[in-house]
C-alpha cells in the first residue's frame, strides 16, 4: 500500500476520531444534574389553565397522561405488558366518587449491576380540578413532584443506575392514594424486587429553604445515606414528621402510604404545608424556582447516592 497516497484519508480520520471523543468528552463535562428550563416548563405546562387542575378521567388529565407517556418514550424507558398505562378504577373512600380508566404510567431504566432489584421513585400528576369555576391548578401539589420525576428520569438515563429504578406517574392521589393503592395491589413486578420507594409530592414552594425527608423514624438506615447526599446541598434537608411526636404525621400522607403498608421502606419529600396548599393560588407564578430546582437536584443526588449504598437497605429491611 503507497502510505503516502493514503495520508490524507488517514489524517481526516484521525481527525475525525479525536473531535467526534472531544465532543462526547465536552458533553459529558456539560451535563447538568438538573436542566432548570425543562423543569421550569414542565412545571408551568402540567400546572395551566390548558390542563385544568388535572382531576381524573377529565381532557385535562389525559393532556397530562400524554404529556408524561410522551417524555418517558423520548428517554426510551423500558416497559411492562404492553406499554406504559396501568388503567384502574378507583372509589374515594371518602366521597363514594367513583373514577373510571385513571392512569398510572410506569416505565424503568435497567440497573447495570443489580437488574432484579428496584428502587422505585414515584410522584403524582392529579390535582383537584374546577371547582365552582375556579381551576386548583396544583403547581406545588403535584405537578413540581411529576416534573421532579421527569428531570429524574433525564438524569438516570444519561447517569445509568447500579440497580434498576422504577418510575411511576401516579393517578388519583388526591381521591384517597388511588394510584399507589392499585399498584402495590397489582405490581408489576414481585414486591420482593422493590427495595425502596422514593416518592416526591409538594417540593417547590418554600421561602425558607428547607425540603423535608420524611420516613426515618420508620427506617432509621436510611437518615445516614439521605445526610451524606445532601452535605454540599443549597437548601436544607430537615427529617420529621413522621411519628406522633410531630404536629402532623405524614407516614400515610401521600403516595409512599401504600408501600409502607406492604413493607416497603420509603423516604417522602415535601415541604410544610403553606397558604396555597390545595387552593386555586397553587400557581407557577407562586413557586419558589430556585428550592425547587435545588429540591429536584438534591433529591436526585439523594437517589443516586441510594443506589450506590442499596445493599446497606437491602440488609437493613430483609428484602
Amino acid at each position: 500500500m503507497n502510505l503516502i497516497k493514503y495520508f490524507p484519508l488517514y489524517l481526516l480520520t484521525f481527525f475525525l476520531f479525536i473531535t467526534c471523543d472531544q465532543a462526547e468528552s465536552d458533553l459529558a463535562e456539560d451535563f447538568q444534574i438538573v436542566d432548570r428550563q425543562q423543569l421550569l416548563e414542565d412545571i408551568e405546562f402540567l400546572a395551566s389553565d390548558e390542563l385544568e387542575g388535572r382531576l381524573p378521567g377529565t381532557e385535562g388529565n389525559r393532556k397530562a397522561q400524554d404529556f408524561i407517556e410522551q417524555r418517558f418514550s423520548y428517554h426510551n424507558l423500558s416497559t411492562y405488558n404492553d406499554g406504559y398505562r396501568q388503567t384502574f378504577d378507583h372509589t374515594n373512600p371518602r366521597t363514594g366518587v367513583t373514577f373510571e380508566d385513571a392512569v398510572n404510567l410506569i416505565g424503568y431504566i435497567e440497573g447495570t449491576t443489580h437488574p432484579d432489584r428496584f428502587i422505585v421513585l414515584t410522584a403524582h400528576y392529579d390535582h383537584l380540578g374546577v371547582e365552582n369555576g375556579e381551576i386548583y391548578n396544583g403547581a406545588d401539589d403535584n405537578a413540581s413532584g411529576t416534573s421532579g420525576l421527569l428531570a429524574a428520569i433525564r438524569y438516570f438515563s444519561h447517569e445509568q443506575p447500579e440497580s434498576s429504578i422504577l418510575f411511576i406517574a401516579l393517578d388519583a392521589e388526591e381521591q384517597g392514594l388511588g394510584g399507589a393503592r392499585y399498584f402495590v395491589d397489582n405490581p408489576v413486578l414481585p414486591l420482593e424486587q422493590m427495595v425502596m420507594n422514593v416518592n416526591m409530592d409538594m417540593i417547590s414552594i418554600n421561602f425558607e429553604d428547607e425540603l423535608y425527608a420524611v420516613g426515618t423514624y420508620h427506617y432509621p438506615y436510611l437518615k445516614p445515606l439521605i445526610e451524606e447526599a445532601a452535605t454540599d446541598a443549597e437548601i436544607d434537608v430537615l427529617f420529621g414528621y413522621d411519628s406522633d411526636e410531630w404536629p402532623q404525621d405524614w407516614t400515610m400522607a401521600s403516595d409512599h402510604g401504600p408501600f409502607h403498608e406492604k413493607g416497603i421502606p420509603f423516604v417522602y419529600f415535601g415541604v410544610e404545608d403553606h397558604p396555597h396548599y390545595h387552593q386555586p393560588t397553587d400557581t407557577f407564578e407562586n413557586i419558589n424556582p430556585e428550592f425547587f430546582v435545588n429540591a429536584v437536584e438534591t433529591i436526585i443526588n439523594v437517589v443516586e447516592n441510594l443506589d450506590k449504598n442499596l445493599d446497606i437497605v437491602v440488609q437493613e429491611s430483609g428484602h
